[in-house]
């Protein structure tokens, strides 16, 4: 007794391959941007608490501060942005497997010991647009990091007084007194 053995033949495996690169070619990019969105969420929390820090500070102190240590501001280790409280070029030292932080420093660096991009010049003060500034009534502060790997870099910043953007996801809007804005966002270019 012969028993007769079945199978799939080339041309069926074939189309099965073809059909999962072309769902997978559809899904890649969705997936990418995704990811990018999500990583940009480190940047929303992280500036909130930078506002809540210095709103606490101005709270106890009738200042705002300039200096990261002297607010009490430090993201946890593995941060893709640059945060600024200030124009400068004093950051914390994020390079090495211990984060060291000056009393002098005006932000806080991407993790580079965990392979991420940090700029920090004096032209930028780590802000997209030179905005980060402190003053005895008002604050901005800024974050700056490159979440998908291009020359662009996705910029967001979160101010004290409410203000009208132009560019970015708020542009043509107004930005309330402690909410995030994504001043250059580098995920839908």
């Amino acid at each position: 007794m012969k028993k007769l053995m079945k199978g799939f033949t080339l041309i069926e495996l074939m189309i099965v391959v073809a059909i999962i690169g072309i769902l997978a070619a559809i899904a890649i990019p969705n997936f990418i941007k995704f990811q990018a969105r999500s990583k940009q969420s480190e940047a929303k929390a992280n500036m909130k608490a930078m506002f809540t820090a210095e709103k606490a500070f101005y709270q106890e102190k009738d200042r705002f501060s300039s200096y990261v240590a002297e607010v009490g501001f430090a993201p946890e280790r593995n941060n893709r942005y640059n945060y600024a409280l200030t124009a400068g070029t004093t950051f914390d030292n994020r390079s090495a497997a211990t984060a060291t932080t000056a009393t002098t420093a005006v932000g806080i660096q991407a993790d580079v010991f965990k392979g991420y991009q940090a700029d920090t010049s004096a032209t930028s003060g780590g802000a997209p647009d030179g905005t980060a500034s402190v003053a005895t009534t008002k604050f901005v502060g800024t974050a700056v990091g490159n979440i998908d790997a291009d020359t662009t870099l996705d910029g967001w910043s979160i101010s004290t007084d409410s203000r009208s953007m132009t560019g970015g996801d708020n542009g043509g809007n107004n930005v309330a007194s402690g909410e995030p804005s994504n001043d250059t966002n580098d995920v839908n270019k």
